[in-house]
């Protein structure tokens, strides 16, 4: 029993220990809200995950798909929480892309700072008007 109980760990907890989100709360959340998958299907935060599990899970604009490899019941360093899951190569292609995207084309406004100019208020307010 205390065996079975070592190789089996929450969704939750898991995702909060290998640093997908910053709360355990911000995690289960996520699980109910449908942003992490485990093996193709929507859970529930006490879902048990065991090593070979793998989960798609989405947190704001970026998605990874990884394998579970190990558990931890304790929040580690990031390097020692890298251990607990393995990228599938598609998904580290993707994020890559993606990064690569949002850095040759910024947001619109990025550049920005602080309040407008008066100038800048005069076209503001022209635009709306």
């Amino acid at each position: 029993m205390i065996d079975d109980e070592a190789s089996r760990q929450r969704i939750d907890k898991w995702l909060w220990a290998a640093r997908f989100f910053k709360t355990r709360s911000l995690a289960a959340a996520a699980v109910d809200g449908g942003r992490v998958k485990w093996n193709g299907q929507q859970v529930k935060p006490a879902r048990e995950l065991k090593p070979g599990d793998e989960l798609e899970i989405v947190a704001g604009e970026l998605r990874w798909t990884v394998v579970v490899r190990g558990l931890n019941a304790q929040r580690r360093p990031a390097p020692e929480a890298r251990l607990l899951y393995d990228e599938t190569a598609e998904s580290a292609a993707r994020r890559l892309q993606l990064e690569e995207i949002r850095r040759l084309a910024p947001m619109p406004g990025a550049g920005l700072k602080g309040r407008p100019t008066k100038k800048a208020g005069r076209l503001i307010r022209g635009f709306n008007e």
